[in-house]
């Protein structure tokens, strides 16, 4: 144990303050004062301690006498007991749980900061107390609803609503100021057995759940029992809150996925009553968990999870943090859990929920050596001491290393160090001990090259001697051309002279030298013409990272990314400045899915990335809304570079490319407005005239999100509307009326996705399309939405709505949009009248967009190109829909076209035609964007095909429809306006 360290004078002076404002208070034992130096050393130690003593003087005799408990279940269960004995009301129960909480988690602190006890004591401790005050709380809210609806019962009687505690709550290893990740389960369906009120197990069970989780989690003047995390939970915040053991076990065998095995591993049933329905319980999560016999997905996942481990690290460069850092605690974490999934369905012994049991057991037998599991063990302790220490200076969760004085010094006094070096020295081999264990788990080999590879010698020589060209030139001419050579030789000349600008240091430097090399070989191999020209893209990307080494050592230890990187970079500039401008994307080329054919269709998509994106962010706090930013933006660059390299290397149909693209923003979408709502709901409070569960509130997509064809880069055209009464009001403590707190809500929404961090914009979002444009709210009423559309809206809006659908939201809302687009489209029009505006602002548009200048195409705006072929299919929806229903049941235009068609509007050579021109340009579209440029050259097929487009616009809206401009008909681009600088003009 360490031994104490005189406090520096900042952090004495400090506590000296804190003692006499202590002493001068009424309420402060005087008999105590012998006790001085104890407390002001502990108050020079944790901020926590001593705001706890200031606020509750009466508590610190009874914290200096409270001796170290023997059995903390036993002590702790006693305690809280008697503080509840009498609580009559919610309010009472949220007053006690909070006191009792503070006063032994200073008790707690008192012990720790002074080392009178071990860490695995302190631990030990906090578990059991966080133990006791759930199933405390657990049991007077089950009472309390009990005697208003009846008891819940199942085919054998009363049942109870079990409570799994997962991670190191479930391990009995709980940190000093963490959250806690929770899952409910109860046995079977049935009712309540109250004669007044009786109601479903179900929503007994839902209702207890949402009082215990704001019994623990909801702030009060007297602060918080514990943040609780239900993410964990089956289909995680989507999911029921509670589920019965039937649909649980479903779950688990058809749809659980490996990180829930990993998380698995540590859940304990907190409340358990050795009942039946506990074993049966755990007979469900075992199997699940531990496999009987080793298959191959579990070494998959341990690869993956390992993966995922090291790609955090290096995004969001964790050196300072004791847990997720390299070396952190959760790399010990992982090494045991391994173990645990790979031989715990044999050995049951390994089933532990303890890490330092498990660590005992992979030793006992032999699995792992002896002097391996001892060495971490020492290392997991020591950073279990600090993380508890840290955390304890403020009761904040936090696991990195202070910045400021007054906790370094507070941090050394505690660990016995006589210098904050001494500690970080201490520190750093500790991670690097672990770290390295960590490494050599489930490890892959790497290639290596032979002394008979001739081009990698030729490629070494290349870098590291100091040629002139024509020696260069000689050293690899045997496999490229003297030209190709020359252009590697200026470019190398130049890289190396930038490079002296560069601090990188000498491991950075020693994998530069190794890793150029690699890179001349395998471009050469790759295509010898092609290598000079994507050198120049393969440099963008090595200046980017050249300052983050780990991802030069990516690059040099996976040959297979760095393949990868050179064909990506060959067949999209696009890529290589995505990649270019966030390195993190290197990481995606480890497992690169993108080479396997895609055939998924939309709703499967749409589920993946929901799943994937869940998994993702049950690694971000709910309060953390930058991570929670730069995470969403983090999975959509990743997401959209694999749709991106399937889409160039033909793993993925051209169809699929606008799908995925869309129901990638769908799934971003639907996390922001949650996170939005939380956010401004904890302010307000929520309007009142919403029942659970909904939201009185949803999204309109337009344009390209409303009809199925997002393209790489595209922004959202988004409409928000809501349905609150003109009276309503939140019922938070700074109530407002509902308008307002819906248009706060769009704000939200709009920051969350335009703000620019580090990874760029989420998406950019445009609200011109909403009733009145700029002038209008910015979030309507579903009935002022109506009444605009019917008495103000121009042609061209109703040509917008056309593409419009529901994204996400109220059931019931997004029904009622349906019901008014359907009406609106519906309206019986004239159609010379209507032919005429609709070719009008055509005319109007492309002479806004569209310039002579540019002797290119721009395919969207072009005479016979993509607005074209929308054009006319907007006009037949709005002039036939008043008799054809059928005509507003989709809103992407290759669906519309397939209605005008089995309407008889149009014939199926027409139809057939417009659809595969509308696919060609649009795939062309997409690959345009990938090389990075805006206009197509002009070639005889797209002539052809925009000509064949043009008859039918001619036939349709007759000839003069079209511009005079010849140089425009014949393919000049725009002037680089975007074409939704002006949403009048669609």
């Amino acid at each position: 144990m360490p031994t104490d360290n005189t406090i520096t004078m900042s952090n004495a002076q400090q506590a000296n303050e804190i003692w006499e404002k202590l002493s001068n208070n009424e309420r402060f034992n005087s008999d105590l004062a012998h006790h001085r130096n104890e407390l002001t050393t502990l108050f020079g130690r944790s901020l926590f301690f001593a705001e706890t003593c200031l606020q509750h003087p009466e508590w610190v005799g009874a914290m200096l006498v409270e001796s170290i408990p023997d059995e903390p279940h036993t002590f702790y269960n006693y305690a809280v007991a008697q503080k509840l004995e009498n609580v009559k009301s919610e309010d009472e129960l949220f007053r006690a749980l909070r006191l009792c909480r503070h006063f032994h988690m200073a008790a707690i602190t008192l012990r720790d900061g002074l080392n009178k006890q071990t860490i695995t004591q302190s631990l030990a401790q906090v578990s059991a107390l966080a133990d006791v005050l759930i199933t405390s709380a657990y049991q007077w809210l089950y009472t309390m609803l009990s005697a208003k609806h009846g008891v819940p019962c199942g085919e054998d009687g009363p049942i109870h609503m079990y409570i799994m505690g997962m991670g190191k709550l479930g391990g009995r290893e709980l940190n000093f100021s963490s959250d806690i990740d929770l899952i409910f389960a109860y046995s079977e369906k049935g009712m309540t057995n109250g004669e007044k009120k009786p109601i479903e197990n179900q929503q007994f069970f839902t209702r207890l759940a949402q009082k215990l989780i704001q019994a623990l989690n909801k702030i009060t003047t007297d602060g918080q029992v514990y943040r609780v995390d239900m993410r964990l939970r089956p289909f995680g915040e989507s999911g029921p809150l509670v589920m019965h053991f039937d649909a649980m076990e479903d779950y688990y065998q058809e749809q659980g996925r490996h990180w829930e095995r990993f998380a698995m591993v540590k859940a304990r049933v907190i409340n358990d009553d050795s009942s039946e329905d506990v074993a049966s319980l755990n007979g469900i999560l075992k199997p699940f968990t531990f496999r009987r016999y080793l298959d191959f997905t579990t070494i998959d996942a341990l690869r993956s999870m390992k993966h995922l481990i090291a790609t955090e690290i290096r995004r969001r460069r964790l050196s300072n943090n004791i847990k997720l850092g390299a070396g952190g605690i959760r790399e010990v974490e992982f090494f045991a859990q391994s173990f645990q999934l790979i031989h715990g369905g044999r050995e049951l012994e390994l089933q532990s929920k303890s890490l330092l049991t498990t660590l005992d057991k992979l030793a006992e037998f032999e699995i792992v050596e002896t002097d391996v599991t001892e060495q971490l063990r020492t290392d997991y302790l020591f950073l279990r001491k600090t993380e508890h220490t840290l955390q304890q200076c403020q009761d904040r969760q936090t696991q990195t290393l202070p910045d400021s004085e007054w906790e370094k010094n507070a941090l050394i006094a505690v660990l016995g160090f006589s210098s904050y070096d001494a500690f970080m020295a201490k520190l750093q081999s500790t991670m690097s001990r672990i770290h390295g264990h960590f490494n050599e788990l489930v490890e892959e080999a790497k290639d290596t090259h032979t002394s008979e590879d001739t081009l990698f010698e030729a490629c070494r020589d290349a870098w590291q001697l100091s040629l002139d060209k024509e020696e260069f030139s000689t050293t690899l001419t045997p496999f490229i051309s003297v030209e190709e050579a020359q252009g590697i030789c200026t470019q190398l000349q130049e890289f190396k002279t930038n490079q002296r600008g560069y601090r990188m240091g000498q491991k950075g430097e020693d994998t530069l030298n190794k890793l150029i090399p690699e890179i001349l070989c395998v471009l050469i191999k790759f295509d010898p013409s092609k290598a000079n020209n994507v050198l120049k893209r393969i440099f963008g990307v090595i200046d980017a990272i050249t300052g983050r080494t780990t991802y030069l050592d990516l690059l040099l230890e996976n040959p297979n990314v760095l393949q990868q990187l050179v064909k990506l970079c060959d067949r999209s500039e696009w890529i290589a400045n995505e990649i270019k401008r966030f390195p993190l994307l290197l990481d995606e080329l480890l497992t690169p899915l993108y080479l396997q054919q895609q055939n998924s269709d939309i709703t499967t998509s749409k589920y993946e990335y929901a799943q994937e994106l869940r998994q993702t962010m049950l690694r971000v706090e709910h309060d953390d809304v930058e991570l929670a930013m730069d995470t969403w933006r983090q999975f959509k660059l990743c997401q959209q570079l694999r749709i991106a390299a399937s889409d160039i290397s033909g793993s993925l149909p051209i169809a699929n490319v606008s799908d995925k693209l869309t129901v990638l923003a769908e799934v971003l979408l639907e996390h922001v407005i949650e996170a939005a709502w939380h956010q401004v709901s904890a302010r307000f409070g929520v309007p009142r005239h919403l029942n659970d569960g909904e939201l009185g509130f949803a999204v309109i997509g337009y344009g390209k999100l409303g009809g199925y064809e997002l393209g790489y880069g595209s922004d959202l055209d988004l409409v928000f509307l809501h349905n609150a009464p003109r009276q309503s009001t939140t019922d938070g403590a700074k109530s407002i009326e509902a308008q307002q707190f819906y248009i706060k809500l769009a704000q939200r929404i709009m920051h969350l996705l335009n703000t620019k961090t580090l990874f760029g914009q989420l998406y950019e979002t445009d609200l011109r399309l909403r009733p009145s444009g700029n002038a209008g709210l910015l979030c309507c009423h579903i009935d002022g939405f109506e009444r605009y559309q019917q008495e103000e809206a121009w042609t061209w809006e109703h040509q917008a709505l056309v593409r419009a659908r529901g994204i996400c939201g109220d059931i019931s809302l997004l029904s009622a949009f349906n019901t008014v687009r359907h009406n609106i489209l519906s309206i019986h029009r004239d159609q010379p009248t209507l032919s005429t505006e609709v070719s009008e602002m055509r005319a109007k548009m492309r002479k806004h967009l569209l310039s002579a200048s540019n002797q290119k195409v721009d395919l969207k705006q072009c005479v016979g190109g993509i607005a074209d072929i929308e054009f006319m299919t907007q006009y037949w929806v709005l002039a036939h829909a008043n008799k054809i229903e059928s005509l507003t049941e989709f809103s992407d235009n290759l669906r519309l076209l397939d209605a005008t068609h089995n309407a008889g509007i149009i014939d199926e050579k027409q139809s057939h035609a417009l659809q595969q021109a509308y696919l060609a340009l649009r795939e062309q579209y997409h690959h345009l964007t990938l090389a990075d440029t805006k206009y197509a050259e002009q070639t005889e097929h797209l002539s052809q095909m925009r000509e064949t487009v043009s008859e039918y616009w001619r036939a349709l809206f007759g000839s003069g429809a079209e511009s005079d401009d010849s140089a425009v008909h014949n393919g000049a681009g725009t002037d680089g306006s975007n074409d939704n600088n002006n949403k009048g003009e669609q």
